[in-house]
């Protein structure tokens, strides 16, 4: 009888926008979900062994699992058929707080997926899981690893890999409350000032030179006028650390839709005295790999 196939997928999450960068920059960071996943004669089990400071109960152990709708999205494409599916997830990454989590699943899903099919991960790779957000610096950030620059061009989610700095070192606060992006973005104006759009164009560029080759420049790069104030009121204890922390001269921001703060730092600690009640501290260096699938 042959033996059915298994596969471990390890896939870090991600932190986005960088400050000005709204939707086109990402960075991985060295947070892990890992899903073994074993080909099975029919069905569908699932084991979430934990849920990423959530509660087990809350995550689905059915069709609508997100790990579970990528990894199908992937076999229609590539043209898979396995007869059944068991996955065990060891999620690590906080689940709705601004740390990629979401993508992080579907990366998941789709590497499974082309494991499954004997492909290399490619283009469409990215397009797949792109697909399920509407952006693609998160999911590219979680694929490739390292910082992402993306973009989207005639229907096609597109992004690059550039190497981030290796004096940059990342601290994350992630506090108790979640967030939702869906609600975060219904704060957002459908029109911003030119003087703010401009502003954010060059301090986006200039984030890329900060975080591949200038560190010195992160304080001007990360400083934002077009998403983080509009939605302040969503999460003002991570709007006031924000604030103080810059005040400091830590360069901070919004980790993508929040509430999690990210600062990067050159030294993996943040200032003494910062009151970071309410918030759970830690540092997260890049991962420079992007997801892994080994065969098990």
């Amino acid at each position: 009888m042959t033996a059915l196939p298994g596969f471990r997928a390890t896939v870090p999450a991600s932190t986005a926008n960088l400050g000005p960068g709204f939707d086109a920059l990402g960075l991985a960071l060295a947070r892990y979900d890992v899903v073994d996943l074993r080909v099975t004669e029919g069905g569908l089990k699932i084991e979430v062994l934990d849920a990423g400071a959530g509660g087990v109960e809350d995550v689905p152990t059915d069709e609508s699992h997100l790990v579970v709708r990528a990894l199908r999205r992937a076999c229609e494409h590539l043209d898979v058929r396995p007869p059944g599916l068991h996955l065990r997830c060891h999620n690590s990454i906080p689940h709705a707080r601004g740390l990629g989590s979401s993508a992080a699943a579907v990366v998941t899903g789709v590497a499974l997926g082309y494991a499954l099919a004997e492909r290399p991960l490619d283009g469409d790779a990215l397009q797949l899981a792109a697909e399920f957000e509407g952006h693609a610096d998160n999911a590219a950030a979680s694929l490739f690893g390292g910082l992402v620059v993306a973009w989207s061009e005639d229907g096609r989610f597109r992004a690059e890999r550039v190497e981030p700095n290796p004096a940059i070192r990342p601290v994350v606060a992630v506090p108790a409350e979640k967030s939702s992006t869906h609600a975060t973005r219904g704060l957002l104006p459908s029109q911003v000032p030119h003087a703010d759009a401009a502003h954010s164009a060059g301090r986006a560029a200039l984030a890329v030179l900060a975080v591949t080759e200038r560190p010195e420049l992160l304080m001007a790069a990360t400083e934002d006028r077009l998403h983080q104030d509009y939605r302040a009121e969503a999460y003002p204890a991570s709007t006031g650390l924000v604030r103080t922390l810059r005040a400091r001269g830590v360069p901070a921001t919004i980790s993508g839709a929040g509430p999690t703060v990210l600062a990067l730092t050159l030294t993996g600690i943040l200032p003494p005295g910062v009151d970071v009640e309410g918030f759970d501290v830690s540092e997260l260096p890049v991962d420079r790999d992007g997801v892994q699938v080994v065969a098990r």
